[in-house]
């Protein structure tokens, strides 16, 4: 058996709107009868669950993992704000009672690419920052970047400012297969480029229009991916996130055909 465990994201459940925020109990409940060994909550969903005790009996009754805690923030400026270093610390502090579990960081899109060079930046800066804290506490980090219009670190040229720049002593880098693929290129490629720095992983599929695909329906490589990573020798999470448009009307039933397909596809690789 190789070292990979398989956990799902909740940003399926977003993709509706803010309904299901505060409604973590029934994430965890649907992501548990889907098969998944662990869940990555973003920090807007805890709600309640921000006590670290209420977290860990709700993970207990389904026995899952907390696998990633994500949090996105702006980080417009070479620091912190006051509210996002406030924020940040009260994860780290959080992420305490769950040892084994990754501090994800994510920024969040912007409207546009002005002024790109000193964003790109301003955010290193602060994701390093943050990840150093939280390594000084025995905190596991990574870097998720994305693929909107607005985003400073969507396409090839970016993502080598972005390694280059982000602390490799304090924060890994988590590749997303489906915004590698949105920002034109080979997802595979790209995680085997950086396969020193990978130490979690997004799945995410996507039809070559660009469209969001159901996993296993779209054009990219999960399979191919997922073999390299067991050659390789990766330890660690995959995370499955699927935003194609079902997610707007049925997140719950979403999950259950992505926990089929991981049973029929992907653990037989592991």
């Amino acid at each position: 058996m190789s070292g990979i465990k398989l956990a799902c994201e909740t940003y399926t459940w977003q993709m509706p709107g803010e309904q299901y925020k505060g409604k973590l109990e029934h994430i965890i409940n649907i992501v548990s009868q889907a098969g998944f060994e662990g869940i990555e909550p973003e920090s807007s969903f805890l709600k309640h669950l921000e006590d670290p005790l209420k977290m860990k009996d709700a993970l207990a009754e389904y026995n899952l993992e907390l696998a990633v805690l994500c949090m996105v923030e702006d980080w417009r400026h070479a620091l912190e704000t006051e509210e996002e270093m406030k924020r940040a610390d009260q994860w780290i502090s959080f992420l305490a009672f769950f040892p084994e579990t990754i501090l994800l960081t994510v920024q969040m899109p912007g409207n546009n690419r002005e002024y790109l060079r000193e964003r790109q930046q301003n955010m290193i800066s602060c994701v390093n920052n943050i990840s150093r804290r939280a390594t000084e506490r025995g905190i596991v980090c990574s870097h998720h970047p994305n693929s909107p219009d607005g985003s400073v670190f969507r396409i090839e040229p970016d993502y080598e400012i972005l390694m280059e720049g982000l602390d490799e002593e304090a924060t890994g880098y988590c590749p997303d297969l489906g915004h590698i693929a949105k920002g034109g290129m080979n997802p595979l490629e790209i995680v085997q480029q950086y396969r020193s720095r990978v130490n979690l992983i997004h799945y995410k599929d996507m039809y070559d229009d660009g469209r969001w695909a159901a996993t296993g329906t779209g054009s990219v490589d999960l399979k191919g991916v997922t073999s390299y990573l067991v050659e390789s020798g990766y330890h660690g999470w995959i995370i499955m996130e699927d935003e194609c448009d079902e997610a707007i009307t049925d997140p719950d039933g979403l999950t259950l055909r992505d926990g089929e397909y991981i049973d029929e596809v992907l653990r037989p690789m592991l």
